[in-house]
């Protein structure tokens, strides 16, 4: 059970690194519409859009992949204290 929980961990995190990676990204120009930043879009933008409906701050500092990260962290953290007490 506990490789599971192993697995399960790792995998979140090369989606968070994925996230941060995709949003590093919108820094450089076209490097989103490249074939690399279009893979990425296809797996992070349907998590990521759940959090757009938060307003950037002043209308330019977008706050929502931070929050993402956050939610996604909570949420991987939940589910490996339900698989120990399950242990």
């Amino acid at each position: 059970m506990l490789e599971i929980l192993d697995w399960i961990i790792r995998i979140a995190r090369y989606y968070e690194y994925a996230i941060i990676i995709y949003v590093l990204m919108s820094w450089l120009p076209g490097a989103q519409q490249s074939p690399v930043g279009r893979w990425l879009g296809r797996i992070v933008l349907p998590y990521l859009n759940l959090f757009r409906v938060i307003p950037p701050i002043a209308g330019i500092i977008d706050i929502s992949p931070i929050v993402a990260i956050l939610a996604w962290n909570f949420a991987v953290s939940g589910l490996a204290h339900l698989i120990l007490l399950l242990v």
